[in-house]
């Protein structure tokens, strides 16, 4: 490490001038391949993949994504001529769209199912050429069928789109969110060191890593399926980390410089102490997210892998640009006081803070008393996560300006929130037989309580050796959010289809977009605590090799667990519960498992950062009480002030307008606050304090089979010689 250090400050312009390139011509081959992002829930395995699979077979453009183009009217009916002439252009114009492979329209001989009671509201099924390995439209022709349809509104006359290919095209304002993020973190850093150069060198250090990490993920999206919301989910990670990793080094290197080091001697402590703190807490984040390669689902592969790329710019960036920006501008990164203090000779060794110091003795004369309430105020926060219900948020929740939104209340107020989310039965049929014995099926299905329509039976006979397969599609009186809904889903599956199937060859499947949603809760529900296992195993056993402790990583698994739960409990009171307002709906199936490495891997950069200053003065000491108490003044303020970063720009992204952004936002906010304020504030302290000597034992037997990674640098690691082991 200080190698790297001393090479990236004395060949700074080589440094800097590399990662500007790097950086230009990364953006320059991005901005021409462009990316592409694709939702992929399907699971081998499970019943909705089957009947996506079979369709597939059979007839491509069933198989396909079929979004909804909403026909209303305020008064009069849609059948009116005048209005049907207008719907009819406007069909004809999305049929001739790209990606469009056909339309159901309402006003073919088959399509009065497709117009409300009342009529005034009807809805035309809109296919698109994404079933099998065929991509389905881009970010730009997915707005460009919105603009088509929603432009054609007025005159008494709406027309709006419901569906992923409409949700992928309505206008968002993540920009927004993005500034506002860049914003708080500068007036933060501000606050912490007073120095125009101090805000703005973690701020191009992270921006630059970003920049360069978002562009390789976007190019990775052609190689691999990456999920539409990915790239601001990496922006929304690499930023926090990115600014909180430089924020360490930085004041790492402010405080050599006080104690009279020379600059190129600053930057070199600084990344021989706080850098190795960087490279492990930027490790663990990765291993975090990379472990989601256990769950076995192809959805999460891209997401793991996006975030972990973007990770690890920020930690290049923070261990090579950024020596190399402060040999070229750390001059000015002390404020005026402190350079004139410099420049007339006199010297600051006390780098704690005497507020945090005060603080630190308190808990050591009460230790117990702080670990009792901190522990029982996080578990508090936690208890809702335990009323947690998983699903996928509808159209419902969308904001009230986007066409989706405006479908979805369109067909709710016409036909039912039902008609959101119906259940599509699939089944092979053979000969008029199989086709009766399916009718019957559908029947049964039809009848069943909770279900308020029927499209009918449609046969599907395409030939050229492909088999011939019955649909149909059922409607449930629920949204598809609805708890009502999924017990409609599980009795249709467990009770309804089995007994009408008795004595036939049938095997009728239940798929579509609602069905597809339950079986990935369900596999992900069945694998997560394999996940959370192998999680906790790798950061376990990377911090026993780093700290040469047991007890230590296995607080910090305790703590980052109980960190998780209690931000998890903040998300379902938000959004599922409706605590703070706005809409409600179900937890996203697959954000509980995003976020868990993601929280734990910040929970552990914290962990890291602390623990690291603490077993650097343990190393200096020998003296455990006064250890904890120094390493927590020295820290503390620096924690802080990262962890405000971090949660003023988490927060930043709920103005993005994206649900699933905005639970991702509020429960990283919420986990960093809660993390910083009174787990590493207060309960890993107390719990250190009470547990003594202990924390630094380890067995003999693996004291001197572990591989030694020196965390606390050399100049710690000299004062004092290697302990025995426990």
């Amino acid at each position: 490490m200080r190698r790297i250090a001393t090479w990236c400050f004395r060949h700074r312009w080589t440094t800097v001038i590399a990662w500007l390139g790097s950086l230009a011509a990364l953006v320059a081959i991005h901005t021409a391949a462009g990316s592409a992002y694709v939702d992929n829930f399907t699971l081998p395995h499970t019943g909705s993949f089957r009947a996506l699979r079979l369709l597939e077979r059979s007839s491509p453009l069933h198989a396909g994504e079929t979004d909804q183009l909403v026909i209303a009217v305020r008064r009069g009916r849609v059948t009116d001529p005048a209005v049907r002439a207008r719907a009819q252009r406007l069909l004809e114009r999305v049929a001739s769209l790209p990606d469009v492979a056909g339309i159901g329209s309402p006003y073919a001989r088959d399509g009065g199912r497709q117009i409300a009671p009342g009529g005034q509201v009807a809805f035309a099924n809109v296919n698109f050429n994404d079933g099998g390995n065929r991509p389905g439209p881009t970010a730009a022709q997915a707005r460009r069928f919105v603009r088509t349809i929603t432009s054609a509104s007025g005159g008494g006359v709406e027309f709006e789109a419901e569906g992923s290919i409409a949700a992928a095209g309505n206008p968002t304002s993540q920009s927004r969110g993005l500034e506002f993020g860049l914003l708080a973190a500068a007036i933060v850093l501000f606050a912490v060191f007073g120095s125009f150069f101090a805000v703005l060198l973690p701020l191009i250090c992270a921006g630059i890593s970003l920049g360069a990490g978002v562009s390789v993920v976007g190019l990775m999206s052609h190689a691999i399926d990456i999920a539409t919301f990915t790239n601001e989910l990496s922006v929304l990670i690499g930023l926090g980390v990115g600014v909180d990793y430089a924020l360490f080094i930085v004041t790492r290197y402010k405080q050599a410089l006080k104690r009279g080091a020379s600059r190129e001697d600053a930057v070199v402590e600084a990344i021989d102490t706080s850098g190795r703190a960087v490279l492990f807490a930027g490790v663990i984040v990765c291993i975090a997210m990379l472990g989601m390669f256990s769950l076995g689902v192809g959805f999460l592969y891209g997401v793991a892998i996006s975030a972990a790329v973007t990770v690890a710019f920020t930690v290049a960036a923070a261990l090579t640009l950024l020596p190399a920006l402060l040999s070229l501008f750390g001059a000015m990164v002390p404020r005026r006081r402190e350079r004139r203090a410099l420049r007339d000779g006199r010297r600051e060794v006390q780098v704690q803070s005497p507020g945090w110091i005060r603080w630190g003795d308190a808990i050591s004369r009460r230790p117990a008393i702080f670990a009792t309430g901190a522990a029982l105020v996080m578990v508090l926060i936690a208890l809702p996560f335990l009323s947690m219900r998983l699903g996928s948020a509808d159209a419902g929740t969308d904001p009230a300006n986007t066409t989706t939104r405006k479908a979805y209340d369109l067909l709710a107020r016409g036909f039912g929130p039902g008609y959101n989310g119906p259940l599509e039965l699939v089944a092979r049929v053979y000969g008029a037989g199989g086709l009766a014995a399916f009718r019957r099926v559908e029947q049964a299905v039809a009848r069943t309580p909770g279900v308020v329509g029927s499209t009918g039976v449609q046969v599907l006979d395409p030939g050229h050796g492909r088999p011939t397969v019955a649909i149909a599609s059922v409607y449930p009186a629920g949204s598809p959010q609805a708890a009502s809904t999924s017990a409609l889903l599980a009795r249709v599956r467990g009770q309804v289809i089995p007994a009408a199937e008795r004595g036939t060859r049938m095997n009728v499947l239940v798929g579509g977009k609602t069905a597809i949603v339950a079986d990935f809760g369900s596999v992900l529900s069945a694998k997560l605590p394999l996940f959370i296992g192998v999680v906790v195993l790798l950061s376990f056993l990377l911090l026993v090799a780093v700290f040469r402790s047991a007890m230590i990583p296995l607080t910090a698994a305790v703590m980052n667990l109980l960190s998780s739960g209690a931000a998890f409990g903040v998300m379902t009171a938000v959004f599922q519960l409706g605590w703070l307002g706005g809409t409600t709906g179900p937890i996203e199936t697959f954000v509980p498992v995003l976020m868990f490495p993601i929280l734990f891997g910040l929970s552990m950069d914290y962990e890291v950062f602390l623990i690291s200053r603490i077993y650097e003065e343990w190393h200096r000491c020998r003296d455990n009480d006064a250890a904890v108490v120094q390493g927590l003044a020295a820290t503390g303020r620096t924690i802080t002030a990262a962890a405000a970063i971090m949660v003023l720009v988490f927060a930043s992204f709920v103005l993005g307008g994206q649900r699933i952004i905005e639970l991702f936002g509020v429960g990283l906010a919420s986990a960093v606050l809660l993390d910083a304020v009174i787990v590493r504030a207060a309960l890993v302290p107390a719990l250190m304090l009470l547990l003594g000597d202990a924390n630094w034992k380890l067995p003999d037997w693996l004291h001197d089979r572990l591989p030694h990674l020196n965390v606390e640098g050399r100049a710690a690691r000299e004062a004092a010689p290697e302990p025995a082991a426990g």
